[in-house]
């Protein structure tokens, strides 16, 4: 690990390094490896200094909500960071698919078969696979992205079978104000039924709730780089 040599270098090695702690121990608790849990540090927002200093304290695996965001900020950084893998966490407009597929390594938000078939489309002009994950809006909030619960079965097969989308994995974001255990449960009654084996759930809140019930990946964003100042 680099040298910590600037006070935002300090706070944000303190901080990946306890955010860190907390999935280790909440995994030992409900016997889970903490390897099996990844730390995917939200960076929205956040201003370059604040991603370099995460960068040189060896952190790999960030999250974007927004396509033309991610595009201002990451293409330099992942070209003297070669192994970041970047994560986009939001809703992802059609029009953008081409420049997500460019840009990111995993698309956590698919929620709608438009989107999936644009999707693979840019990938195979592209020649580029990228592993995707189904939102699922746990709470059928009108307002929010992500497909329903009931409709999540057979969402899943086509983006598999007709699309040929390489789904591995589910995300959700419960409601506010909500207890996000329920959620969690059934994001991963879905996931069980079929066959998927990641799941991307829990946030600065909540996400020791998400390890406990089997996330693979949590999204932090303010436990890592704090509040931000827009």
């Amino acid at each position: 690990m680099a040298t910590v040599d600037n006070p935002v270098d300090r706070e944000i090695t303190e901080n990946l390094t306890r955010i860190r702690d907390r999935i280790s121990a909440t995994a030992q608790k409900w016997s889970r490896a903490a390897t099996d849990v990844e730390l995917v540090a939200v960076s929205k927002k956040q201003p370059i200094e604040r991603l370099e200093a995460a960068l040189k304290a060896g952190h790999r695996i960030f999250g974007e909500n927004r396509v033309q965001e991610a595009k201002a900020k990451w293409p330099e950084l992942k070209s003297r960071y070669m192994d970041v893998q970047l994560h986009l966490i939001g809703p992802l407009q059609t029009n953008k698919a081409k420049e997500a597929v460019a840009l990111f390594d995993v698309i956590q938000s698919v929620d709608r078969l438009k989107l999936a078939r644009i999707l693979a489309k840019e990938m195979a002009d592209a020649d580029r696979q990228i592993p995707v994950y189904i939102q699922v809006n746990t709470g059928e909030e009108e307002q929010k992205a992500g497909v329903g619960p009931g409709e999540a079965d057979d969402f899943i097969r086509q983006c598999r079978e007709d699309v040929g989308l390489d789904v591995q994995g589910l995300m959700c974001i419960p409601p506010a104000g909500e207890q996000p255990a329920p959620h969690f449960a059934l994001l991963v009654k879905i996931a069980d039924r079929n066959g998927i084996k990641k799941l991307s759930m829990g946030m600065s809140a909540d996400f020791e709730t998400a390890v406990q019930l089997g996330a693979t990946s949590v999204r932090v964003g303010t436990g890592v780089f704090g509040l931000r100042t827009e």
